[in-house]
């Protein structure tokens, strides 16, 4: 049962997140690209801070050595983040500078260049992969924690996965010029998520003593995410009605994390 539920939380989060990408790229929804990025960070948040990390603490683990888990987790994904390994760069810039595509363009080191696009497309493949892998680990990990852990640590990821997701289409929209190619490229990476749910179920079947640990690496993830990637992108833009709309959607974020932890344990 619980290998289900991670099979179908994986790909939901890896494939279903493309697919709204899609529709908010190459759709009349593009507009809501600022949106998605406010309400990704709060679910990314709420999920960490309201669910992921009190699971852990309810563990016999001393605070003392979760806490410590949390720093080198943050400092690894940062570091992760410096070899350009963790692909989370959603920098989307002013929509009337890629009218044309609906959406703004994703920023990557070596897609600026137009005689890089192609290798910047296998690039950002690559980096889709390893992305997605990593995420099918943290949702296995919190599936196995608590099914109700695992609904919102896959709500979390797909949520967070969209923007990302949306950019990716972009630069090899770019570099094949057609859209239905670049949605089956990004799509086969993010299953790839369903893998990394699988080989997270096995590896968390046989330490299940240090689940406590990879709740904490799940959290350390979702937290460096949404602070060092989605909300320095909110801060760019600073007219008070967008402030509040960010705020709004910040908010619609939490509350929905918390609303699909209220039903599942209501189940």
């Amino acid at each position: 049962m619980t290998l289900i539920a991670i099979l179908v939380g994986t790909m939901a989060a890896g494939i279903g997140s493309v697919w709204l990408a899609a529709l908010l790229s190459f759709g009349l929804l593009a507009r809501y690209t600022q949106h998605m990025l406010s309400l990704a960070a709060g679910a990314l948040l709420a999920t960490a801070f309201l669910h992921l990390l009190p699971e852990a603490f309810e563990s016999q683990i001393s605070p003392q050595q979760l806490f410590a888990t949390l720093l080198v987790g943050l400092v690894f994904f940062f570091l992760l983040d410096k070899a350009e390994l963790w692909h989370h760069g959603h920098e989307h810039h002013d929509a009337d500078h890629a009218a044309q595509d609906g959406v703004a363009a994703h920023s990557h080191h070596g897609h600026q260049h137009g005689a890089e696009r192609v290798s910047g497309g296998w690039a950002v493949l690559a980096g889709d992969s390893v992305h997605a892998f990593g995420d099918g680990i943290l949702i296995a990990s919190a599936f196995m924690a608590d099914l109700r852990l695992g609904f919102v640590a896959t709500l979390a990821v797909l949520v967070h996965e969209v923007p990302h997701h949306m950019g990716d289409l972009i630069v090899l929209r770019q570099s094949s010029n057609n859209r239905r190619i670049a949605l089956v490229k990004v799509s086969l990476a993010g299953a790839v998520t369903a893998l990394g749910g699988v080989i997270g179920y096995a590896l968390v079947d046989q330490l299940l003593n240090y689940l406590p640990f990879f709740l904490i690496i799940a959290s350390s993830s979702f937290i460096y995410v949404a602070l060092a990637d989605l909300i320095p992108q909110l801060q760019k833009r600073a007219t008070l009605p967008e402030t509040a709309a960010q705020i709004a959607w910040l908010g619609i974020g939490i509350g929905l994390v918390t609303l699909v932890s209220s039903l599942a344990h209501a189940h």
